[in-house]
């Protein structure tokens, strides 16, 4: 990783950028394409279609030394760093992240619904929860439940497998992106598949549940499994930056455990150099723009041209003015897409360079 004043980490930006390309009118003077285009490249990562870790994932694993670079990673491990960002103790316990989700009956097989499309209220999840609470404890699973639409697992019965997140698997067939038993040297036959179990038993606590007559009844679609995803223990991990911003819980307490200063997104640039308490000039900070996540995944290429302009106009802009007049020395991109990612690097002499003209199609070879 080069040392750089600013990255920008920003998932599915590759994608988007796939979408946006037949709209020339809106990239041809935007700041996001003098930036792209006059960019070097630091580092790049092809991984294959169906991989279990998203590329934003791959990146914050590899960023936060959770493996070493070279290696391919099988999973995220980030449920105790996401238990740990939502003020739970992880210690040295194996956590599972468990999401209440709906699966849709397709013609022959399941298929995993986006979960934020779930609009789940606080209270149904809790009543959802303390429904599931007795089958949990049957497992002799130790439970976190910091928030009421996500909640932490830990215990022997499970086992150890991989898994992908609900994002990896949303709105596609789910026999690929079930959990996959890791057999270990000391794992016993009674491990095996216990996750499958344990989804089948809380599928029939809630199928008649309250909760979801009175969802059906509204015509909203019912919570009717739970996915489980992240499986990992908490270690050691280092990070190059000294501030993070992000609302994702992964990324904040990764930054939490590298003991770097975290906090939510900022609105804007604007707002981001007012927060670091240092000159921009002088601090290491990432900050995760997510805007093109939810736009990506419903596949809506309207709301993804709509994420690219605010973005252009919150962060991508100022930063090339900063960049411009000096205030800002260098900034990096992560950029991510399916199943690859790119990090560029640009900075004020890279500017003035006119003859380097990337084409933006390039970066999604």
């Amino acid at each position: 990783m080069h040392p750089t004043t600013l990255h920008f980490l920003l998932p599915f930006a590759l994608s988007a950028l796939e979408s946006c390309l037949a709209d020339k009118a809106t990239l041809a003077q935007s700041a996001y394409a003098k930036l792209l285009c006059r960019a070097s490249t630091v580092e790049r990562h092809n991984g294959t279609a169906f991989q279990r870790v998203l590329p934003y994932e791959d990146w914050l694993a590899r960023c936060f030394q959770l493996t070493p670079s070279q290696d391919e990673i099988e999973q995220a491990p980030f449920a105790p760093y996401m238990l740990l960002a939502e003020g739970g103790v992880p210690g040295t316990a194996l956590w599972t992240c468990v999401q209440p989700i709906h699966l849709q009956i397709a013609h022959d097989h399941l298929v995993l619904a986006n979960p934020t499309a779930l609009n789940l209220t606080e209270d149904e999840a809790l009543s959802l929860l303390e429904a599931a609470r007795p089958t949990f404890a049957e497992f002799d699973l130790n439970l976190a439940a910091p928030t009421p639409y996500r909640w932490y697992l830990s215990g022997e019965a499970l086992g150890v497998w991989l898994s992908a997140a609900p994002l990896r698997a949303s709105g596609r067939n789910i026999e690929i992106w079930l959990p996959a038993e890791k057999i270990q040297a000391n794992q016993t036959e009674s491990h095996a598949r216990a996750w499958l179990k344990l989804q089948n038993e809380v599928q029939m606590v809630w199928f008649d549940h309250p909760v979801n007559r009175a969802r059906e009844a509204q015509g909203k679609p019912s919570v009717n499994s739970i996915w489980l995803y992240a499986q990992g223990a908490l270690q050691p991990v280092a990070c190059p930056f000294t501030h993070i911003f992000s609302n994702a819980q992964a990324t904040r307490g990764l930054g939490l455990a590298a003991q770097a200063q975290v906090a939510d997104k900022p609105v804007n640039f604007d707002e981001l150099v007012q927060v670091v308490k240092d000159p921009i000039a002088h601090s290491r900070a990432l900050v995760e723009l997510d805007d093109f996540t939810q736009p990506c995944i419903e596949q809506d290429s309207f709301a993804q041209r709509d994420a690219l302009l605010t973005l252009e106009r919150n962060w991508l802009a100022p930063a090339l003015q900063a960049l411009k007049n000096g205030t800002l020395p260098s900034l990096a991109l992560t950029l991510c897409g399916e199943n690859n990612h790119i990090t560029l690097q640009v900075t004020r002499a890279d500017l003035r360079k006119f003859w380097r003209q990337r084409s933006l199609a390039s970066l999604l070879d």
